[in-house]
Formats: structure tokens, sequence, C-alpha cells
């Protein structure tokens, strides 16, 4: 399977990362380990966690993500055949880009993570209060210290990813190499100076939500389904607009030309966009694994895409 480059940041991934925000959550421990394992049996490398997963689930505190992650990685001895990304600024108990914060929270994932360094360490949202300049210094001491390879950063909006390009520039500090925005068939917000910011500047795009929080599945279809997952309520925004069902019905017949299910070809649409570097899925069972890593193998015709991207218009 062949690598795409994080930027020019000296590292690659595997067309899929596997998100982690489900990770003792909604798929505990045992369950967490087994998703692994398929994952890295099925070529794939890159595996997305954040301090503050799953902090706004009652009886949890954050940090469960990265523990089960951990754990994972002491038991298996796997830390060399992986790319560890993970996150900072979102978590109540470590909120925003200072440098103290920043410093402090990957010590704590460190710890966490059971790991001496973590490939990606991401920016998990922008932080207005804090001078950018700090940030910048913060990250790019951790990266000279080896405790961080390369730097991303997530929900910028193209003016202050920008500038954040411009200050590490600037200082000759590490630099953000890539950028994790919300990105799918329903939601094609980032195309435009953001996404054009990103190609012209080298920055990797791994986006998430690639499944629209399931709608993409092709499970949700009346206001009946709702009740089929916690977030169903949420599909009735798609379902009701007149974008959704036209999105529906493209990946219905893109199905079934090419024996794939909705799921798949919605990941490999955001595989073969232009700019985008791989979107970040969840799952909760390895049967439900094996579905999304079967988008890496699949390539859509130009006439295909040319259906999906004038539906998802």
């Amino acid at each position: 399977m062949q690598k795409r480059p994080l930027g020019r940041s000296g590292l690659s991934i595997a067309p899929l990362v596997l998100g982690g925000n489900v990770f003792g959550w909604t798929a505990d421990e045992a369950t967490s380990h087994r998703v692994l394992d398929a994952f890295v049996a099925g070529g794939f490398d890159c595996i997305d966690s954040a301090d503050v997963y799953s902090a706004w689930v009652p009886g949890h505190t954050g940090g469960e993500s990265e523990t089960v992650l951990g754990t994972w990685l002491k038991a298996r001895g796997r830390r060399d055949d992986v790319t560890i990304a993970t996150k900072v600024g979102m978590w109540p108990a470590r909120p925003g880009l200072s440098a103290k914060n920043i410093v402090e929270a990957c010590e704590d994932s460190l710890r966490r993570l059971k790991t001496d360094y973590i490939d990606l360490y991401q920016s998990h949202r922008d932080d207005a209060e804090t001078p950018q300049d700090e940030t910048a210094e913060a990250f790019d001491r951790l990266v000279k210290a080896g405790k961080v390879r390369a730097l991303g950063a997530s929900n910028f909006d193209a003016a202050r990813l920008g500038s954040a390009l411009d200050v590490a520039a600037h200082k000759g500090a590490a630099r953000y190499y890539s950028l994790q925005p919300a990105y799918n068939l329903m939601d094609r917000g980032i195309e435009g100076p953001l996404l054009d910011l990103c190609i012209e500047r080298e920055v990797a795009v791994i986006s998430y939500y690639g499944l629209a929080s399931g709608f993409l599945t092709g499970k949700y279809r009346t206001p009946d389904d709702y009740g089929k997952s916690p977030r169903g309520g949420g599909m009735k925004k798609h379902l009701e607009s007149d974008k959704g069902p036209r999105v529906l019905a493209a990946l219905d017949a893109v199905a079934a030309e090419t024996g794939a299910t909705q799921a798949q070809v919605s990941l490999a649409w955001v595989m073969a966009r232009p700019g985008l570097t791989a979107p970040i899925a969840s799952a909760t069972s390895v049967a439900q694994l094996e579905e999304l890593m079967g988008a890496a193998r699949l390539s859509l015709s130009d006439a295909q895409m040319t259906r999906l991207n004038e539906a998802s218009a």
C-alpha cells in the first residue's frame, strides 16, 4: 500500500487513519486492542487520538483514549510500526495553547501513551488568547527535545493557519505540517481558501467526520432510523435537506457499480480528492474496521467521482 507524505515533515502514512475517539468509550479496552491489531495487520499505520477523549462522557475524565492506546503499545511492542498522532488544547483540564499547557500536556500524553515520543502532535483548535509566537516556541522546544517528531493543527481557519505558518518561518521554528478539518460529501467547507493554502504551503490534510457521523453509511433513510445509534438524532438535518437524499442516491449508484458499500465509497471519494492525504475513520468492532479498510482498495472512475462531486456540490 503506497503511503502518502505529511507535507515535508519526513513522515508518511497509509491512506486511512484510525480514529481513537472511541477507545475507552464505545469500544472497551479489549475491543479497542483487537481493532488496533486488525488495523496494523491490514497494512495501515496511523492512529489518531487526543488528550480530551472521552472527557465529555459521564463517568469519564479524559485521557482514556490515550491510555487504551498506551496499554496496546506496551502489550504488543509495536511502537516502531505505527504513527501516533494526538492533540492538545481542547480538554477543559488542559485548555489552550500556552507554552506551559503544551509542555505539561505533552508530558501527560507521553505518560498515558507509554512512549518516549509522539509522531504528530496537533493543536486541537485555535487559541486566539495566546500569542502564536509563544505557541510556536513551545512546540519547537518539544521537537528539538525529541519528544515530538512533527506538528499539526486542527480546526484552524485559513487566516490563522497562514499566520501560524508565517510565525514559525520567521522564528525558524518547527511548523505545522498537517491540518485536521471536517470534510466529507455532506461538508465540503474547507474547499476554497483553506484547502488552497494547504496545497500551496504543503500542509497535509487529514480529515475527520469522513462519514458525516454515520449518515454516509446509508443506514439512515427515514426518521424511523434515528434510533439506530446515539448519533441518530443528528441525521435529521441531512435527511431533510435537498443535498442529503441526492448524495445518498449517488452513493447507492456508485456502490452498486463497484460492489462496495456506501461507507467505502464515501471514504474512497475523500482519498481521491485533490489535496487530501487521508480521512480518519473510527471502528467499534473488527468487522466494522474491515469494511472501512476496504475503502483504500477501492478506485473510483472519473465518471463516478463526477457523479459524487455534483451530488454533493
